[in-house]
């Protein structure tokens, strides 16, 4: 049996999460290597990861490199001595950061690979209307998310979980899953199987505004399926308009009805509590929202304030 020396790559709360599991499972973590820090909000003051925060709380050595191939940076890494790299939510590395240590560099995916491989796979796993998702663990080679796996395990979507809920769930039960993975390569017994790859292959492609808005033709179910894949970040949205007023509007929180009526698709309705969304199988009951320059609100509370006309329209 090998003790491990860990080095922990890793940038944001997820990662945290496991990198807490393994401190509190007794392994030695002698590096933590997460992104450099960046100016954030209106006064752009310098912003440290979540793993940062973590690392600097519990004086573990902490390294913030620009550039993975800097030969500095990679003398520090040698020195740390490493036998074991251990990826959550990092960036790509280069083949000469991953080959370093003698038990090699395993990623923890939040997904059951080979499907949602990339940078968003719990919210593509909502937004696609999944049942069923998971994690994955596995040896990292020259591409995004493909290596040998070592384990995966499952875990149920409810209807309405957004994708802030499902992070949670599925960074305790990633937690679970490096466990064992350290366990099975401390006493050698690893075994790996082989990702296939097949044309039905799901991607979680990196959100960007225009994946992010909702397109009132769809279906209700896929609609609802979007905004809480998109929950509570980085939230869908769309337009309302509303008299000679053009509003850019974030949705956290819906609910559907399905069923038949006369309104135009994207028409609004209100009373004075409810608010929805006219669509082509019935309606999206708007629960939470958000406006420009407003807090996140539920939808009554902006009610109170905001009377919306009969041909008010979301686009």
């Amino acid at each position: 049996m090998e003790k491990l020396r860990i080095v922990f790559m890793g940038t944001p709360e997820f990662a945290v999460g496991i990198l807490d599991t393994i401190i509190k499972n007794n392994y030695e973590v002698v590096g933590v290597i997460t992104a450099a820090d960046k100016p954030a909000g209106r006064g752009q003051k310098m912003k440290y990861s979540a793993v940062k925060e973590y690392a600097l709380e519990h004086n573990l050595r902490l390294l913030q490199p620009t550039n993975l191939k800097d030969e500095t940076f990679l003398a520090e890494l040698r020195s740390l001595n490493a036998n074991l790299q251990v990826v959550v939510a990092f960036r790509m590395l280069p083949e000469v950061v991953w080959r370093m240590p003698k038990l090699g560099t395993f990623n923890l995916h939040a997904s059951l690979l080979p499907n949602y491989r990339g940078a968003a796979p719990i919210n593509w796993a909502i937004i696609n209307g999944e049942t069923k998702t998971g994690v994955t663990t596995f040896f990292i080679d020259d591409k995004i998310d493909t290596g040998a796996m070592l384990l995966s395990k499952k875990i149920e979507i409810a209807p309405n979980e957004n994708a802030g809920q499902l992070h949670d769930r599925l960074m305790d039960l990633g937690s679970t899953a490096v466990i064992e993975t350290l366990a099975l390569i401390e006493k050698g017994n690893v075994s790996t199987t082989l990702q296939q790859d097949n044309p039905e292959i799901k991607t979680a492609y990196k959100l960007n505004r225009e994946n992010c808005k909702i397109d009132w033709n769809q279906s209700a179910e896929t609609i609802h399926n979007l905004i809480r894949g998109l929950s509570p970040y980085p939230a869908a949205w769309c337009i309302f308009k509303n008299n000679q007023e053009e509003w850019n509007v974030k949705i956290y929180e819906a609910s559907i009805s399905i069923e038949n009526h006369h309104y135009k698709t994207g028409q609004i309705i209100t009373t004075k509590k409810e608010m929805k969304i006219a669509v082509k199988n019935g309606y999206i009951n708007i629960l939470s929202l958000q406006l420009p320059g407003k807090k996140k609100m539920q939808t009554q509370e902006l009610l109170n304030g905001v009377a919306f006309s009969i041909t008010a329209q979301a686009e």
